[in-house]
């Protein structure tokens, strides 16, 4: 999927790969939920899956990508798959010629007349202090490793449009919520850096419709993202997403009307809970939306290299 502005277009599916998905099955496979220190969800299998070594150029005019990337690709997706088979089940392929070494499958969800795209995005990338080496990498190809940690991305993204070309989905036209998330700059020369409130408008958002005082670092089940509201999976499994996306869809509801006040609020300042505007909203959310997240629990502990990181049980849905 290739992302710009506001639509994210769908360059190419591979035939072999959606098939591969298909035979998915729908056992829940067994692993774990964590975050790491830097805010990045990772699941934990029982055993092991080896990732080749895999190309790191490609040209992003190319919208098709090589048929050793196929190849290799499939290779991972065979051992994941038999993992957690209930994660790939309703998926399709597509491929990003930006983004190769994370991997994109994709679910088009319908509710009411709204129309959600449930995004999963799995990074492959070799990470020396989590994943076992097992030959080197170079300037092309990426290092062959071993794990039993798989680090992703989930999420489900509101949708105002989705176009066809040759009766295939060629771009999804995102329902954009939020005017604009730049606030200001800071520095001078090429020391300039943007400042943006889209991880104020993440907490302004996910504060909103939690329980009153719970909390969930580093997950949060709304996120700023595309300029939208989108909903953050930490469960991702087709009957997770059928319970828990009706209250994506109530939230963006909800908070369209009410997103020029927010926007104003975040520009004169970072979140607090204490913001008039934030108390306002949630005073008038129905309890129904926030009892959902009352089981869910976050625990921090040290990794083997005493670096933090937290397990998530009891995930709501």
């Amino acid at each position: 999927m290739l992302q710009t502005d506001n639509v994210i277009r769908c360059t190419y599916t591979d035939p072999t790969i959606n098939q591969l998905l298909k035979q998915a099955g729908s056992e829940a496979g067994t692993f774990s939920r964590h975050y790491n220190q830097v805010e990045e969800f990772f699941i934990r299998f029982e055993r092991n899956f080896s990732v080749p070594r895999l190309p790191i150029h490609h040209d992003v005019r190319v919208s098709v990508p090589e048929p050793r990337y196929v190849q290799l690709l499939t290779q991972v997706l065979k051992q994941l798959i038999p993992l957690a088979p209930r994660l790939f089940g309703d998926l399709t392929h597509v491929f990003d010629p930006t983004d190769t070494l994370r991997p994109s499958f994709f679910h088009l969800h319908l509710i009411d007349s709204s129309r959600y795209l449930y995004l999963l995005k799995l990074d492959l990338m070799y990470r020396p202090q989590v994943h076992g080496l097992v030959e080197r990498g170079s300037n092309d190809l990426t290092a062959a490793y071993s794990s039993d940690t798989l680090f992703l991305e989930a999420t489900c993204i509101p949708v105002r449009e989705v176009q066809t070309q040759s009766g295939k989905i060629s771009t999804f036209v995102i329902d954009q919520t939020i005017s604009n998330t730049w606030v200001d700059e800071i520095g001078r020369g090429y020391l300039v850096q943007g400042i943006w409130m889209d991880n104020d408008l993440t907490k302004f958002f996910s504060k909103l419709f939690l329980p009153e005082g719970k909390r969930t670092y580093p997950f949060y089940p709304y996120i700023c993202k595309y300029k939208t509201i989108c909903q953050n999976f930490i469960d991702p499994d087709p009957q997770t997403r059928k319970e828990l996306l009706p209250y994506l869809h109530r939230a963006v509801q909800y908070l369209r009307p009410v997103m020029p006040r927010i926007e104003a609020a975040l520009k004169e300042g970072e979140f607090s809970e204490d913001n008039e505007t934030f108390r306002e909203l949630k005073r008038k959310v129905p309890l129904p939306w926030m009892k959902i997240w009352n089981g869910l629990h976050l625990e921090m502990y040290l990794n083997s290299r005493d670096m933090k990181e937290y397990r998530i049980d009891n995930a709501a849905g």
